[in-house]
């Protein structure tokens, strides 16, 4: 810590021009309430959605169910990822898990539909790459 705060000490004395020990205080509390309003549990769910999408197979449902816009039944999945039936229901419930996806059964199907959460992530995502 003590390396850090040497640091950021040198950076305020370039910024300020002088930097005396209460700058370096004012600012490490600065940055202490950003975290704190980051929460650690809001980080936690953002790291778990995250994590749902780190797959090929899930992401590749996701992106299948936000562009079908409306619900697929599992049969439909099924072609379209190259797991097993149990990796398939597996990969499913993560989603659900995540909040990425809902899921009803209706007779003898399960049919999924992406959420609002799963558009906009795939939308901010689909922005992000360059073709």
């Amino acid at each position: 810590m003590a390396q850090a705060t040497e640091r950021l000490q040198r950076y305020l004395e370039d910024e300020l021009g002088a930097c005396r020990s209460e700058d370096v205080e004012r600012r490490l509390d600065e940055l202490g309430a950003l975290e704190r309003a980051l929460g650690e549990s809001r980080v936690e769910a953002e790291l778990d959605v995250l994590s749902a999408l780190a797959s090929e197979t899930r992401y590749t449902l996701v992106r299948v169910l936000v562009a079908a816009g409306e619900e697929l039944c599992v049969c439909e999945l099924t072609p379209l990822v190259d797991v097993s039936e149990s990796g398939l229901s597996h990969a499913l419930s993560k989603l659900v898990d995540s909040g990425l996806v809902e899921g009803r059964k209706e007779g003898r199907w399960k049919k999924y539909r992406a959420t609002n959460r799963a558009v906009a992530l795939v939308t901010v995502l689909e922005g992000s790459v360059d073709e």
